[in-house]
This record gives structure tokens, C-alpha cells and sequence, in this order.
């Protein structure tokens, strides 16, 4: 959270927010972690990191080592990541028509066949609509950018696999005080993201897979 502020400083307003956010329901492949907070954007503010990994499994054969019943893991490929971050100004502000905003960022790696769709940054974009309407999340001034991005190596990087990432960066505005719902929203978009399929309640995710 910026600024350090003692808790009595702290706005009523600003508290109730966050404890909102832990009422957020997440599907356990997202892993979140909280971050440094931008100082410049609102007076009080809480960033939030979450990535998707692949899941991590033993390696095995040559290129696999065990040490007594102890096997090491190979890494996880990361499937997607993203940055949500709350900001208050008591003042509010004009571009967000009220005292709350929500910025958010998204990237992920896609297989070849979904990276070349013309229409992938406009699909991007409507996964963030459904997944808010999906939550009941209800906002306002909403803006944002999708970007197709492709990556080729040369020289000495000339033999790794060209990729491509599509990257989400949007804002709005929250309509009501249930801010776990919009961290709940943005959790799923991550998921979606990832290339996760939702899942009903109850049921487990089997292990993905990204295609090469």
C-alpha cells in the first residue's frame, strides 16, 4: 500500500476497500503476491501481482536427477501474468468520475494458431467484459488497449522459437463499494488468460498444457 501511512490517517473509506478485496474468490492456479504500490497515480493505492503456472512435474529420465525419494522439479512454464491495482483519491478525480479506479494489466504467451486471429485483440477485450458482468462487477468509464505482440530472435537467439503474447491493459471505474467482486473479475480474466477453461464449483482443473 503507497505511502506508509499510520492507520489512524488511513481514510474509512480506503480500509473498507481492502477488506473488500479479501472477500475476492480466486481459483487456486492463480498464486498472488503483493507489490509496491504506484506513488505518483492517486494518493493511496494497493498493487497486487498474480501469475498462472503450468503445472510442475517431476523430471525424469536423463534429464532428471533423485536424490533419496526427493526428485528435482523442472520449472514451470508461466502461462500468464498480470497486475491489479486499486487506487483512492478522497478528491477523486475527473477522468474516473469518482474516488475509486481500477488499473489492471494482462500478458500471455498463445499457441501459433490463436495468435494470428485478426480479431484477438477485440476477443481480449470481451473476456474482460463477460468476466466482469459474470461477477456482477458493475463499473463505469471503462478504457483500456489490447496488443497483439510478436517476438522473432536473431543472431545468437536465432534458434529459439519465435512467440507471440497478447497483452490487456485497461481501467474502470467500480459502480458500488463490493470491490471483491472486480478482484475476483480481474482473477478470472487471468485464468481466462491462461487458457483455463471455467470451471463449475467443485471441480477440479486437470493439468494444462500450452500448446508449442
Amino acid at each position: 500500500m503507497t505511502n506508509d501511512r499510520p492507520a489512524s490517517v488511513i481514510p474509512e473509506a480506503f480500509v473498507k476497500a481492502l477488506e473488500e478485496l479479501s472477500h475476492a474468490q480466486v481459483r487456486k492456479e492463480l498464486k498472488f503476491t503483493e507489490i509496491p504500490a504506484p506513488g505518483r497515480l492517486a494518493p493511496f493505492a494497493l498493487a497486487l501481482s498474480g501469475d498462472v503456472m503450468d503445472v510442475v512435474a517431476p523430471g525424469h529420465g536423463p534429464e532428471g536427477q533423485e536424490i533419496g525419494r526427493t526428485p528435482f522439479l523442472q520449472p514451470a512454464e508461466q502461462l500468464a501474468t498480470g497486475r491489479f491495482i486499486l487506487l483512492f483519491d478522497p478528491e477523486g478525480q475527473e477522468l474516473w468520475n469518482g474516488q475509486f479506479r481500477i488499473v489492471t494489466y494482462i500478458r500471455a504467451r498463445l499457441d501459433h494458431e490463436m495468435g494470428q486471429d485478426s480479431m484477438l485483440a477485440s476477443v481480449a477485450w470481451s473476456w474482460l467484459e463477460e468476466a466482469l458482468r459474470e461477477r456482477d462487477a458493475s463499473y463505469h468509464s471503462a478504457g483500456g488497449t489490447a496488443t497483439r505482440v510478436i517476438s522473432e530472435s536473431f543472431g545468437n537467439l536465432a534458434g529459439e522459437q519465435d512467440h507471440i503474447d497478447i497483452e490487456l491493459r485497461a481501467s474502470w471505474s467500480p459502480d458500488s463499494d463490493h470491490l471483491g467482486t472486480h478482484l475476483s473479475a480481474w482473477a478470472d480474466m487471468v485464468c481466462t488468460f491462461a487458457g483455463l477453461p471455467p470451471l463449475p464449483e467443485g471441480v477440479q482443473q486437470l493439468p494444462h498444457r500450452r500448446m508449442s
